[in-house]
């Protein structure tokens, strides 16, 4: 499993799971790299099931929700699944707000997302 700078990445059993080194992400750069890791876990790894696990995030940006979208497409694609957890109301209010929480699977912690895989 490579490396990476943004994304700490764990195995439970067959499920990848996520969490993210920033506590903010907001800023294009760190977006960017977020989601060029993320991508690479789909298109280079191969993974089928991803678990993005928020708990360490406060603020996410609206360009991190962009990058949120085009993976749950890339995972679809392949075929495979993606679901979020843990994630703080006041940034749960941004997906309600945006209607994302229909187009996402979340749960509210990774015990009930990794159940749901």
């Amino acid at each position: 499993m490579p490396a990476y700078q943004r994304l700490e990445v764990t195995e439970v059993g067959d499920v990848a799971v996520v969490r993210f080194r920033s506590r903010r992400i907001v800023d294009d750069v760190d977006i960017q790299e977020i989601g060029t890791e993320m991508f690479s876990l789909v298109e280079s790894d191969k993974r089928m099931k991803l678990l993005l696990n928020f708990s360490t995030v406060d603020f996410l940006g609206s360009a991190a929700l962009g990058k949120l979208i085009t993976l749950e497409k890339k995972m679809k694609a392949q075929g495979g699944k993606l679901k979020l957890s843990n994630i703080k109301p006041e940034i749960y209010e941004v997906f309600a707000i945006t209607k994302l929480n229909r187009l996402f699977d979340i749960k509210e912690d990774e015990a009930d997302a990794l159940a749901a895989f």
